[in-house]
C-alpha cells in the first residue's frame, strides 16, 4: 500500500510550510532516515527526513510552492508495488489529508541544505480567496491585483530578465511558480526590456522619473519576506509594544580576559580549541543568573517564573542566501558547563544555523538572551526583548581606548554590555545588581574557570 507523506507540522506555530528543494526525484530508493527535502517553516529551514522505506512514485507539488500542513506532498510505494500504482493512488488521495498520517511516515530532523535555486526562499502570503480565474488574471497583472509569485520562480525571473508580469501561473490560485519561469526562458519569451529584470518588480522607478538616478552596483527590487522574516516582525513588533523595556550599561574593563583568553588559547591549540571572547560572556551570562534568578525568568501574566536551569540564547545572523534575518540557538544548562564545552557548542549550532538550519528543539526553552554586535566593531547598542524572557544583553566590542586605571590614563580593552529588561518580571535594581555580578566575573576571570 503506498506511504503518503504530507507537509508536517514542524513547529507549534507552523500553519504551512514552503517546499524549498527536494533531494529526491520520481524513481528513488529511500530508507528511513534519509533527506527528503527542505522545508522552510516560520521559524527556519528544515529538513524532511523519511521515516520508511520505499521508493519514490510521485511529488505532488513542486519547489517553491506553499502549501498547508497536512497536505500531500510525496507518495512512496512499497517494497513490491508499482510506482505507476501508487501515483495513481497520490493523484486521487486528498490535498487535506490529515496531519496524523504524516506522522507515520515523517519526522523533522536537524540540519539540511537549502542550496541549490533556493537561495533562501520565503515562504508566501497564504492562498487568496479569490476564483481561480481571478488569481490567474491577477499573476498576468491584467486586472490589477497583486502578481502572486513564488519566491524561487522571482529568482529565476530576475536572473533571466523575464518579465513576470506577461507570465500566467499554473501553481495554486494561478500562483507563478518554478516550471512557469522555466518554460518561458526556454523558449525565450516574456523578457524584460534590455534583458533587465522586469519593470513590474520596480514600480517605484517606473513611477517616478523625477527620482535622481540610481547609481552603479544599486538595484530598486521588493523583496518576498521570507517566513522568519515574517515572525520576526511580529514578534518585535510585540516585544517593542506590549513589554515595558528600560535599560542599564555598565562599562567592562576586559584586560584580565584577553590576557586569560590569550594564554588558554597557547595552551590549547595543540588540541584544537579556540575560545572566543564570546564563551567567557556567555559563561558570566550564565554564572550571574545563578545569582540574580530574577534575571533568569519569565512573564506568564499573572506569575512569574523563574527557571531551574539557565539556557543561554546566542543570537547568530543568516546569510543572504539564506534569506538573511537571525535565528537564536540555545546553550542549555549553560550554568554547569565549561567555557570548552560551551564554545564547542556553540560553534556548532552557529555553523548549523548558517549553513543548514536548527530543529525547534535547538531553539527552544532559552531563558536569555544574548545578542553580541561587538565583532562588527560596534561599540555600544540596545537589544529588543524576545518574550517571555525577561532579560536580553547588548554586547559591544572589547575596544582598545585610553582609560583610567589606578589613577593613570593608560591604554586598555572596555567593553559595553546594556541590559535590556522586562520591568513587570525584574526592577532596575535588580538589573543593575545582575550587571554588576557579570562585570565582577569578567574582570575576575579566573572564577569563570571553576
Amino acid at each position: 500500500m503506498p506511504i503518503e507523506i504530507t507537509m508536517p507540522r514542524l513547529s507549534d506555530t507552523m500553519e504551512e510550510g514552503t517546499l524549498v528543494k527536494w533531494r529526491v526525484k520520481a524513481g528513488d530508493e529511500v530508507a528511513s532516515g534519509d533527506h527528503l527535502a527542505d522545508v522552510e517553516t516560520d521559524k527556519a529551514t528544515m529538513e524532511l527526513q523519511a521515516f520508511d522505506d520505499g521508493k519514490v512514485a510521485k511529488l505532488a507539488v513542486q519547489e517553491g510552492d506553499t502549501v498547508p500542513v497536512g497536505s500531500l506532498i510525496l507518495m512512496l510505494a512499497e517494497d513490491g508495488e508499482s510506482l505507476e500504482d501508487a501515483a495513481g493512488a497520490a493523484s486521487g488521495a486528498s490535498a487535506g489529508s490529515s496531519e496524523a498520517s504524516s506522522a507515520g511516515s515523517t519526522q523533522a530532523a536537524s540540519g539540511g541544505d537549502s542550496g541549490g535555486d533556493s537561495g533562501g526562499v520565503a515562504v508566501a502570503d497564504p492562498p487568496a480567496t479569490a476564483t481561480a480565474a481571478g488569481a490567474a488574471a491577477g499573476a498576468s497583472g491584467g486586472d490589477g491585483k497583486r502578481q502572486r509569485v513564488s519566491p524561487v520562480a522571482r529568482k529565476i525571473a530576475e536572473e533571466h530578465g523575464v518579465d513576470l508580469s506577461a507570465v500566467t501561473g499554473s501553481g495554486p490560485d494561478g500562483r507563478v511558480i518554478k516550471r512557469d519561469v522555466l518554460a518561458v526562458v526556454e523558449g525565450g519569451g516574456a523578457k524584460a526590456s534590455g534583458g533587465a529584470t522586469a519593470p513590474s518588480a520596480k514600480p517605484q522607478a517606473a513611477a517616478a522619473p523625477s527620482a535622481p538616478v540610481t547609481p552603479v552596483g544599486l538595484e530598486a527590487k521588493t523583496i518576498t519576506l521570507t517566513g522568519m522574516r515574517k515572525t520576526i516582525a511580529r514578534r518585535l513588533v510585540e516585544s517593542k509594544t506590549t513589554v515595558p523595556h528600560f535599560q542599564v550599561t555598565v562599562s567592562v574593563n576586559m584586560d584580565p580576559l584577553m590576557e586569560l583568553r590569550k594564554t588558554l588559547n597557547e595552551q590549547l591549540a595543540s588540541q584544537g580549541v579556540k575560545l572566543s571572547v564570546n564563551d567567557f560572556i556567555t559563561r558570566a551570562t550564565a554564572l550571574a543568573c545563578v545569582s540574580h534568578p530574577t534575571a533568569n525568568s519569565s512573564w506568564a501574566g499573572d506569575t512569574i517564573i523563574q527557571h531551574g536551569t539557565v539556557n543561554v540564547g546566542i543570537a547568530v545572523s543568516l546569510p543572504e542566501e539564506r534569506g538573511g534575518g537571525l535565528v537564536v540557538p540555545v546553550i542549555r544548562d549553560a550554568q554547569s558547563k565549561g567555557l570548552r564545552q560551551i564554545s564547542e557548542d556553540t560553534k556548532r549550532l552557529a555553523k548549523k544555523a548558517r549553513e543548514s538550519g536548527l530543529t525547534p528543539e535547538e531553539m527552544g526553552d532559552g531563558t536569555i538572551t544574548l545578542s553580541n554586535l561587538g565583532m562588527y566593531g560596534v561599540d555600544q547598542f540596545t537589544a529588543i526583548i524576545n518574550p517571555p524572557q525577561a532579560v536580553i544583553l547588548a554586547v559591544g566590542g572589547a575596544i582598545q581606548k585610553p582609560v583610567v586605571r589606578d589613577g593613570q590614563i593608560v591604554i586598555g580593552h572596555e567593553m559595553c554590555v546594556t541590559l535590556s529588561g522586562d520591568h513587570r518580571t525584574i526592577d532596575g535594581a535588580q538589573g543593575a545588581e545582575y550587571l554588576g555580578t557579570f562585570k565582577q566575573l569578567l574582570e575576575n576571570p579566573a572564577a569563570l574557570l571553576i
